[in-house]
């Protein structure tokens, strides 16, 4: 599906919607009335398209059932708990919202690991896959209840982009409490909103602010940018718009409003799975010849490397660093930790003695790893 314009989002076969906290909850109550408008505009987008949805919320309206102070938020043991009584009333919601319309809601819970180890990221495909061939709306969201803050997205933008691989949807639209990306901070004076991106530069992550604006959502802009560089990779359109007000995406879509980020590689799906990986176990960094090679495709290899940071098995997901700490990419490693720091900078023929054994063909092959 070619994606060229907000309003082209009612056409595509598969469109994953986020909704955030701040637009499902208020005051620690959920806006019911403004559920009921948005399920309304699911039930029509069904028409022609099949609808995923990422939903925030659990942790702001299990905080409020608990009374628990800072939404929730004030340490890991509160937004667990939180979240384990705010699932229940979420699931309620979407289900009673979705049912009005004779739409069944299911549920379904997703870690980090889920979606970073490849036998679970084939699993929750296929079963994200078989809901909607029975005609059912998944409702995703993190399982915040287990999850810890080394094995989390930490936001749902991330999660909405990495569902949507899995899916193999079209597009992902970003319900938010902003119109979309400005060129700098929506609060001051001439800031204008970027209507369309072709690629998620430095300068476009430069306009990101910081935190989300209600002070209850986990993510910001820049965890918005996030997303879209996940979902431009894997040919993924998404796009941000407001979401505050009544059937939002209508008003947003007829308008015109928001930002639209194209899609710019058409990866198989190994490698865009691999470049949505948002854990990488350790960093390996490699010198200005490597970056070289690595510009005319070609793999890391030993000789190239400079230094190896932290422990990792082989087959872990690795980051890669050139000379100046700029990252290049990702990919599966060759070796382990202790392996990659024996042959630190050795050429082939060196790396025999070295290991005691025959160097593979290369630390971090081209065929499994992806470019930044």
């Amino acid at each position: 599906m070619d994606v060229a314009a907000l309003s082209d989002l009612r056409n595509t076969r598969r469109l994953v919607i986020k909704v955030g906290s701040a637009l499902l909850v208020q005051d620690g109550a959920p806006r019911a009335e403004w559920l009921a408008t948005l399920a309304a505009e699911i039930a029509e987008l069904r028409r022609s398209t099949e609808i995923i949805v990422v939903s925030s919320g659990a942790i702001a309206l299990g905080a409020a059932k608990l009374g628990l102070a800072r939404g929730g938020r004030g340490s890991l043991a509160d937004a667990q708990a939180a979240a384990s009584v705010g699932q229940v009333e979420l699931a309620r919601l979407w289900a009673d919202a979705l049912g009005a319309h004779t739409i069944t809601a299911a549920q379904m819970l997703v870690t980090l690991g889920d979606l970073e180890d490849r036998r679970r990221y084939l699993n929750a495909s296929a079963t994200l896959a078989r809901l909607l061939e029975a005609g059912a709306v998944p409702v995703v969201n993190e399982n915040d209840s287990v999850a810890t803050e080394e094995i989390r997205f930490g936001d749902n933008d991330r999660l909405a982009a990495r569902v949507a691989q899995a899916a193999g949807a079209d597009a992902v639209l970003l319900l938010s409490d902003v119109d979309g990306l400005y060129d700098r901070d929506p609060r001051e004076a001439g800031a204008t909103l970027v209507e369309q991106v072709t690629g998620v530069t430095p300068e476009i992550i430069a306009m990101a602010g910081g935190e989300s604006a209600s002070g209850l959502g986990s993510g910001g802009m820049l965890a918005k940018l996030q997303a879209a560089r996940i979902a431009e990779r894997a040919g993924i359109a998404l796009a941000i718009v407001n979401g505050t007000h009544a059937a939002p995406i209508g008003r947003a879509l007829d308008a015109g409003v928001g930002t639209l980020f194209l899609p710019q590689s058409d990866a198989s799906a190994r490698k865009a799975w691999l470049g949505g990986r948002l854990a990488p176990a350790g960093v390996l960094s490699v010198d200005a010849g490597c970056v070289a090679a690595l510009d005319r495709g070609a793999s890391v290899l030993a000789a190239g490397l400079t230094a190896v940071e932290g422990e990792f098995g082989r087959g872990d997901l690795v980051a890669l660093h050139g000379p100046q700490g700029e990252r290049l990419g990702q990919g599966l490693c060759e070796y382990t930790a202790a392996e990659c720091r024996a042959i630190l900078g050795l050429r082939e023929e060196q790396q025999l003695a070295q290991l005691g054994y025959a160097p593979r063909a290369a630390v971090v092959h081209r065929d499994h790893m992806v470019r930044t």
